[in-house]
């Protein structure tokens, strides 16, 4: 995927504020509209690689800035900040990013804490984690670094997808330069602080995107997630204290701290603040990955960044806003849509990992589908019943589908499947399955009928 960048010139130019549509989820605010975001907002200013990845350019664009003196406030100001900014997880859970740290934040009982950072980016349609690696290093590692002090973890361990190899060596390289420069190890920042950094890569399945699933990779067993109680922040990594967070979320955090919790709250609507990487692909003019306000409206993001539909608005079939798991929704939902977690969830669909998928009306919908079925199908680890033989059933019921070798019939049972899977295993994984299959009997119901009934005029 290339990556195009749009000025916020060009966003006022095509798309006018008047033409955007008002809120329509919980904490609806109408009066204000949501998207184009100044340049001098952005936190990632070195996304698409136009300067130096290296400790010289992150230095220039303000990464290592009195580090020291943040850490100096206090592990509780960072979270407090955290909190205050209204930072919700980036991978995709939207689990609130300053209370999920204040979990690590009690007593030391004489294990050591750790934190764990989920690089293993494996959603089918996400690319942003891959920018922030490649292009902004630096600012994952001062992430990490004050992260770790307001939790009381002196060590993290950022584990990357194992056929990530540029973005393995951009970090590998960025961490060697801060330990250079006094920002690691010892007397990190001359904090008084010490902390280390370590890469590991993991064996590039999908579930090891799992939290308890990627700390079982860790230590070396196989991808499987765990029960749970207990939770990481309790029994975690090596049976210690960990917190396991998104590349985004941990990137994010110095600039939060130096501009202000408020600064970042300003952004987005109630319960949806700040900024947020969007990656745009499938049948768009100008597949991207931009940085945005919350709540921008769907159709603004793909017009204005993404350079529109191929063929057109009026020739959009459905999108997928939030990365594979998320059901799709039609052009009429799309209109309405707001990129946040409240009104995509009000759509019955999710903002996810933020990762737009555009499907034209030259794409066989019913296809698209049964090819997800068949990733879930591949990627589920076979721990749970109901994900290994429902999604299995799924994928298979899917390619009859596709044929239209199936029966009218089959779609109710299909969507029993789904049903039967939904929230009963021990991960989101049957959770993922189940809901892109969900949104196309939703939504596309009469293609699927169509495409049944064709076949069997045809025999």
């Amino acid at each position: 995927m290339g990556w195009i960048r749009v000025g916020k010139t060009v966003a006022a130019a095509t798309f006018s504020a008047a033409a955007r549509p008002a809120a329509t989820g919980p904490g609806a605010e109408p009066e204000r509209t949501y998207g184009g975001l100044a340049d001098e907002d952005r936190i990632f200013t070195n996304l698409y690689g136009e300067h130096d990845e290296g400790i010289k350019g992150a230095l220039k664009r303000g990464d290592w800035y009195k580090t020291k003196e943040l850490m100096a406030k206090g592990g509780e100001w960072i979270i407090d900040e955290i909190k205050k900014s209204g930072l919700r997880g980036r991978g995709g859970a939207g689990f609130p990013t300053g209370l999920k740290w204040s979990f690590m934040n009690k007593p030391d009982d004489g294990r050591p804490k750790y934190l764990v950072v989920n690089g293993d980016e494996g959603e089918p349609g996400t690319c942003k984690d891959t920018a922030i690696l490649r292009f902004d290093p630096h600012k994952l590692l001062e992430g990490c670094l004050v992260a770790g002090y307001a939790m009381g973890a002196q060590k993290a361990v950022i584990l990357l997808r194992g056929e990530f190899m540029r973005e393995n060596n951009a970090v590998e390289a960025a961490i060697a330069e801060a330990y250079a420069q006094g920002f690691l190890g010892k007397d990190a920042c001359g904090s008084g602080y010490d902390f280390d950094i370590y890469v590991q890569r993991s064996m590039g399945a999908y579930i090891v995107g799992e939290e308890t699933s990627l700390i079982e990779c860790l230590e070396g067993k196989p991808g499987q997630p765990r029960l749970k109680p207990p939770f990481p922040a309790d029994v975690g990594l090596y049976g210690c204290p960990t917190t396991v967070s998104n590349v985004e979320s941990v990137a994010v955090a110095p600039t939060i701290l130096r501009r202000g919790g408020d600064w970042f709250s300003s952004f987005g609507r109630a319960n949806n603040h700040g900024t947020k990487l969007f990656c745009v692909s499938g049948h768009v003019n100008n597949p991207c990955v931009v940085e945005e306000e919350m709540s921008i409206p769907l159709k603004e993001l793909i017009e204005v960044h993404a350079g529109g539909v191929i063929g057109g608005w009026d020739n959009l079939q459905g999108i997928i806003p939030g990365g594979s798991s998320v059901p799709v929704i039609p052009k009429d939902v799309c209109e309405e849509a707001l990129m946040d977690f409240d009104d995509l969830i009000a759509h019955k669909t999710g903002l996810g990992t933020g990762a737009v998928i555009v499907m034209n009306k030259q794409a066989d919908m019913i296809k698209c589908i049964s090819r997800l079925s068949e990733f879930y199908k591949h990627e589920s680890c076979g721990q749970c019943t109901p994900c290994r033989e429902g999604v299995d059933w799924l994928a298979k019921t899917m390619k009859r589908m596709e044929s239209g070798h199936a029966t009218p019939a089959e779609i109710d049972q299909m969507e029993e499947i789904t049903y039967q899977i939904e929230g009963k295993s021990i991960c989101a994984l049957g959770d993922a399955a189940a809901w892109p299959v969900q949104g196309l009997i939703r939504h596309f119901r009469p293609e699927l009928e169509a495409r049944i009934a064709a076949h069997q005029h045809a025999a």
